[in-house]
């Protein structure tokens, strides 16, 4: 996971991901010159740390280069919180503290990708796996003789 993006290579890097194209420095630079005072040296010099760091890859025209995002925004935000999840030394506990802070606008996000991905929307625990050639018992919830994975079939489980 490469470390999180400082705040002008952020500025950089939106800019780059919102316009998803191929980007010269002069139009970073003209864009970020709206909020702040800033040389084309220095656009240039964050332009070239992205792209030393993988971040962008570049393509010379004439005496310049265009840059252009090796991936998304998203695939950034899903790797920062990747990392800071996989810091903590209990996942359940950071994924419920997470979960509080959510807004409802989060939360209805979390719910769609949920959808989108095919994850169960349940929180009951997963049941173990059954082998081939396996004696397996049926559970209290199950009645006895009927085969768990035709009863997947039919809508169940």
């Amino acid at each position: 996971m490469p470390r999180p993006l400082g705040e002008l290579e952020d500025a950089v890097m939106t800019r780059v991901w919102k316009w998803n194209r191929p980007v010269t420095v002069r139009e970073v630079l003209e864009d970020l010159q709206k909020e702040r005072s800033i040389a084309y040296t220095t656009v240039m010099t964050v332009l070239d740390n992205l792209h030393q760091k993988g971040w962008v890859r570049r393509e010379a025209e004439g005496r310049a280069y265009r840059y252009e995002a090796v991936s998304t925004r998203a695939a950034y935000a899903a790797a920062l919180m990747n990392e800071a999840w996989s810091q903590s030394d209990n996942a359940a506990a950071a994924l419920v503290a997470f979960f509080g802070m959510m807004s409802e606008e989060q939360r209805q996000s979390l719910t769609d990708a949920v959808r989108v991905v095919g994850l169960p929307e349940t929180t009951e625990q997963p049941r173990p796996t059954e082998h081939p050639g396996s004696a397996r018992q049926p559970g209290p919830a199950e009645p006895p003789g009927e085969n768990p994975a035709s009863a997947e079939g039919r809508g169940g489980r």
